[in-house]
C-alpha cells in the first residue's frame, strides 16, 4: 500500500493535472465525469451546494460564504483549487483538511475502476470531494469551479444558489478570446430555476448573463445594482470595514482593494441564501467575514508575511487580478518597491507585465511547475515594457536577494503566480 506522499505523487503522475502540465491536462467535456459520478452512486446529491464560478475571486468568495456556514453551525464542505502547499488544502470540512488516510483509501479502493477511464487530475479530485462530503454527510458545500463552468466537472451539480463573481481575460485558449465567449462558459453553471448572483458585469457580459437566465427560469440578481457595501474605511490592522444596509461596520479580515468587490458579492448571495431559508444570522456573518483564514485556512490574498520591510504576497495571476493589485501597490507606502515575480506559460503574459510599476526593482524568477515561464524569458519580456531587474533560478532564492537588497522601509511584494506563492509559502511556512 502507498503512504500520503506516494499517493498523492501517483495522481499528480497517473491523472494528467493542468496545474502541473496545462492543457494536457484539461480534458473536455463530462464523459468521465458522469462515469465517475454514476460509480460513486451520484454523492453530490445527497447534501446542499453553493457554485462559484469567475475569472477571479471565487476562491475569496467561497471561503467567506463557507466560514458564514460554519459560524452559523452548519456542517461545511469546501471544495476549492489549487491547493498551495498540501494537496488536502482542495477538500475541507468545516475548515479541517480530507484526512490524508482518506485519499490513500480512495485511490487504492477506486483505481481499478478509474485507471482505465484515464480521467484528469480534477475529474479525480471532484470525485473525491463529492464522495467525501456525502461519507461525512456534510449540510451543505460550498463548490468552486476549476475552469470555465459549463463543461467544469463541477457541473453536474444542482445548487440551491450559483454565484458568478466576474468575467475578464484568462484561460482563453480554453474559454474563447471574447468577454462575451469566457462569459457564456461561465454562464453554463446557471441552472433552470435556480438563483444566480453576478458579482460584476460590463455591458456585453450582462446580456449573456440575462438571455441565460431567462431560458432557463433562474432568478438573476446583480450584486453591483444592489450596492450592499456603500462605503468602508481602513482600520489600524489594515483589515476593511464596510458600511452596508444589514450590517454597520463590518469587519473584513481580508485585504486588498479586489475585496470590496467581493464582499459586495458575498453579501447579495447572503441575502438570497436567507430568503430560501438558510439561517444566517448577523452574528455568523460577522465572525464569517472577519475569522475566513482561522475557519477556512485560506492563504495568499494580500497577506503580510513580514515586517521592515513590509513583505505581502497574493495569488492574483492575470490581467484582470493585477488591475487590482496594482492600484493597490499605488496605495502602499514605501521607499523604495522591490517585486519578486513569476508567471506561466499560458496567461497573457505582456498584458500583466504592461500593468507593472516601472519604478520599481524587479527579481524575476520560476516557479516550480513545467507551466512556468523560464525566468530568462520572463526578464527579456519585462524588459521590452521598461522593467528592470536579475533572473533567480526559484522563488527562495529570488526572495532572499530581495530581502538582502531592501530597507526596512522598503516594500516587498511577491506574485504573478498561483505557483509562485505556493512556493514562496513552502518555504516561509516549513
Amino acid at each position: 500500500m502507498m503512504n500520503y506522499e506516494q499517493t498523492v505523487a501517483y495522481l499528480f503522475n497517473s491523472a494528467p493535472s493542468f496545474q502541473q502540465v496545462g492543457k494536457d491536462g484539461y480534458k473536455e467535456g463530462l464523459g468521465n465525469t458522469y462515469l465517475l459520478d454514476k460509480y460513486f452512486n451520484h454523492p453530490h446529491r445527497l447534501f446542499h451546494t453553493i457554485h462559484v464560478a469567475g475569472t477571479n475571486g471565487k476562491g475569496s468568495c467561497s471561503h467567506t460564504l463557507a466560514a458564514i456556514f460554519q459560524a452559523a453551525g452548519y456542517k461545511t464542505g469546501l471544495f476549492t483549487s489549487p491547493h498551495l502547499i498540501d494537496f488536502r488544502e482542495r477538500i475541507r470540512i468545516n475548515g479541517v483538511p480530507v484526512p490524508q488516510q482518506f485519499v490513500i483509501d480512495f485511490v487504492e479502493q477506486h483505481k481499478t475502476f478509474f485507471e482505465p477511464l484515464h480521467p484528469s487530475f480534477f475529474e479525480l479530485t471532484t470525485a473525491m470531494a463529492f464522495h467525501f462530503f456525502a461519507q461525512e454527510q456534510v449540510d451543505i458545500a460550498i463548490i468552486e469551479v476549476g475552469m470555465g463552468g459549463r463543461l467544469d466537472c463541477t457541473n453536474i451539480i444542482q445548487p440551491d444558489l450559483s454565484i458568478i463573481t466576474n468575467i475578464s481575460f484568462d484561460h482563453t485558449q480554453f474559454l474563447g478570446d471574447t468577454l462575451t465567449k469566457i462569459a457564456s462558459e461561465k454562464a453554463g453553471i446557471i441552472k433552470p430555476y435556480t438563483p444566480v448572483v453576478i458579482g460584476e458585469t460590463t455591458e456585453e457580459t450582462k446580456k449573456v448573463f440575462l438571455d441565460k437566465a431567462r431560458l432557463e427560469n433562474a432568478p438573476i440578481h446583480f450584486a453591483e445594482e444592489e450596492q450592499h457595501i456603500t462605503g468602508y474605511r481602513i482600520n489600524d490592522e489594515g483589515q476593511f470595514v464596510y458600511d452596508t444596509k444589514e450590517y454597520p461596520q463590518l469587519e473584513g479580515e481580508l485585504s486588498g482593494i479586489y475585496q470590496i468587490k467581493n464582499s459586495n458579492t458575498i453579501l447579495s448571495a447572503v441575502s438570497v441564501l436567507k430568503s430560501l431559508g438558510y439561517l444566517l444570522d448577523e452574528a455568523s456573518v460577522r465572525y464569517g467575514f472577519s475569522h475566513v483564514c482561522e475557519s477556512t485556512g485560506l492563504m495568499g490574498r494580500w497577506q503580510k508575511l513580514g515586517d521592515k520591510p513590509t513583505i505581502v504576497c497574493d495569488a492574483g495571476h492575470n490581467v484582470g487580478g493585477f488591475e487590482y493589485i496594482t492600484e493597490q501597490l499605488q496605495e502602499v507606502s514605501y521607499k523604495q518597491l522591490h517585486i519578486v515575480f513569476g508567471m506561466v506559460n499560458d496567461k497573457d503574459i505582456s498584458g500583466v507585465l504592461s500593468l507593472l510599476p516601472k519604478d520599481a526593482i524587479f527579481y524575476f524568477t520560476r516557479a516550480s511547475v513545467q507551466r512556468a515561464l523560464p525566468e530568462q524569458e520572463l526578464q527579456a519580456l519585462a524588459g521590452k515594457v521598461g522593467l528592470k531587474g536579475q533572473a533567480y533560478p526559484d522563488v527562495h532564492t529570488a526572495l532572499e536577494a530581495a530581502k538582502k537588497a531592501a530597507s526596512p522601509d522598503d516594500f516587498i511584494y511577491v506574485g504573478g503566480s498561483c505557483y509562485i506563492i505556493a512556493d514562496l509559502l513552502k518555504f516561509h511556512i516549513s
